[in-house]
């Protein structure tokens, strides 16, 4: 496992662009499997977005598809989520998790190490 660190929530107006970022607290994030996950209190954590280590695949979960994507910043060894066009109904706290293997595409159960979570909150 290795603990993660969240940043770059906030509260914006719908329309905006936000950019979050995860680190590893210690070393970087080049070998790993990352995603992005959001809650909502009540709801089920939910996954958003997933890059894959080895090849590199992308996956997106429809209703983010065209406005968020994920990458990594090689120069930092940070994974981001790019956040536009900002609705109020990603209003949600935003986790990051990493894993050497993953089985499926963005399988939450195989994730075994997360971050605390960064808020994310978009006005009308």
């Amino acid at each position: 496992q290795v603990p993660l660190v969240e940043s770059g929530g906030g509260l914006v107006q719908a329309g905006d662009s936000l950019r979050l970022s995860c680190a590893a607290s210690v070393g970087t994030l080049d070998r790993f499997y990352v995603g992005w996950f959001r809650q909502v209190p009540g709801k089920e954590r939910d996954w958003v977005a997933c890059l894959s280590n080895g090849p590199g695949n992308l996956y997106y979960k429809d209703f983010v598809k065209g406005r968020f994507t994920i990458g990594k910043d090689t120069s930092s060894g940070t994974v981001f989520l790019q956040m536009n066009d900002l609705k109020p109904e990603d209003t949600a706290t935003y986790y990051c998790a990493a894993d050497l293997r993953v089985t499926a595409p963005c399988e939450m159960d195989d994730f075994g190490s997360w971050g605390q979570g960064t808020q994310v909150t978009v006005s009308s």
